[in-house]
């Protein structure tokens, strides 16, 4: 049976492991996990990963594309809640800098953790996070068409760029020991920013 039937087969404890994985790699970091401590989180034999995944880098890819799948159906939820492209901006920032309030571990392995996978840097084609970029560069698009953003700006050039500002707060609240900034306080004004920058 392959790998595909056996998570579809048995989901609960596939997402137990995702879930121990989580824990473990945010305790011990990436790099210094081991598959068998994941499995003993997870309450299972060592064996039983094995079933599902092929190597502990694996087992990061498939974390990070489950959580980035949940990631992008709930920012979705949330820019389509607004028809006004520059409200769907400050949405979106403000979506994006709760992920590290309400899942610590999980920001952190986005953040820290998944940059010390070799195959994930060099090898994986990160389909989920262009996805992700593309809701940025979709809204200013939509924009641009209702004549509220400027036609001059590249979406691909201001998506990538409101993503990295994002990012950068993001990984800046993980590494700190504590919080310098209030989370709507830093969305309200990434957002601001930019939105002045692009607004026709």
């Amino acid at each position: 049976m392959n790998q595909h039937a056996l998570k579809n087969k048995k989901p609960e404890k596939y997402r137990n492991i995702l879930e121990a994985a989580v824990r473990v790699f945010a305790r011990k970091g990436f790099y210094h996990a081991k598959v068998s401590e994941i499995a003993r989180e997870a309450g299972v034999a060592d064996g039983t990963i094995y079933l599902y995944f092929q190597n502990k880098d694996d087992i990061l890819i498939n974390l990070f594309e489950d959580e980035m799948k949940r990631i992008i159906d709930n920012m979705r939820g949330e820019i389509d809640a607004e028809s006004d492209p520059l409200e769907k901006i400050r949405r979106f920032a403000l979506a994006h800098l709760a992920l590290v309030e309400s899942n610590k571990d999980l920001a952190e392995i986005i953040q820290v953790e998944i940059r010390q996978s070799a195959k994930f840097m060099k090898e994986y084609r990160n389909e989920k996070f262009y996805e992700y970029l593309d809701l940025i560069g979709t809204i200013v698009a939509e924009g641009q068409t209702q004549g509220v953003i400027r036609a001059d700006v590249d979406p691909g050039i201001v998506k990538r760029a409101f993503f990295g500002a994002l990012d950068e707060m993001s990984r800046f609240w993980v590494l700190s020991s504590k919080r310098k900034y209030d989370i709507r306080a830093a969305a309200r004004e990434i957002s601001d920013l930019f939105i002045r920058g692009i607004t026709a």
